[in-house]
């Protein structure tokens, strides 16, 4: 019996997120905006074989380059993650995400009780004082947010 190897069609242009913890890829495809109705070709693998994971997925978008911001997004909920950026089948840069130690406007606080989530013209601000495992805390009322950042994504 000969063994099979799944074979995932290379991209001209764009990004591949490799090493993103497993379970996770549809969660960076709602970072990217990216729903059943999005008119963009891309692959999606789920629980992927990984020797420094386990198990990863990977994330596929043609002719897209990520922005900053997505990049950091992306970073919270996978702070493992490689970006390599294609051009003409090759790649053309590859870096890991990394996590600023502070984080404005991204992500909610998940006290509902806190300043950041009223009507005040603020913008959220977390400190990061974990990058992997990601680990949060509120600048304002200290509440640490640890898991399922992703629901606090803003």
């Amino acid at each position: 019996m000969t063994e099979k190897e799944l074979k995932v069609k290379p991209i001209k242009n764009g990004t591949v997120i490799d090493h993103i913890a497993g379970g996770q890829a549809l969660n960076v495809l709602k970072i990217l905006g990216i729903g059943a109705d999005a008119d963009v070709s891309l692959s999606l693998l789920m629980n992927v074989d990984s020797k420094k994971l386990g198990k990863k997925d990977i994330v596929k978008v043609e002719d897209r380059e990520l922005k900053e911001g997505e990049v950091n997004k992306i970073a919270l909920i996978a702070p493992g993650a490689t970006i390599n950026i294609v051009r003409d089948y090759e790649v053309v840069d590859k870096y890991e995400v990394d996590l600023p130690d502070m984080i404005i406007g991204v992500i909610r606080c998940q006290n509902p009780s806190c300043i950041s989530n009223t009507q005040e013209p603020i913008k959220s601000r977390v400190l990061v004082k974990g990058k992997n495992p990601v680990v949060l805390r509120c600048v304002y009322c200290e509440q640490p947010i640890t898991e399922n950042i992703a629901d606090y994504l803003i």
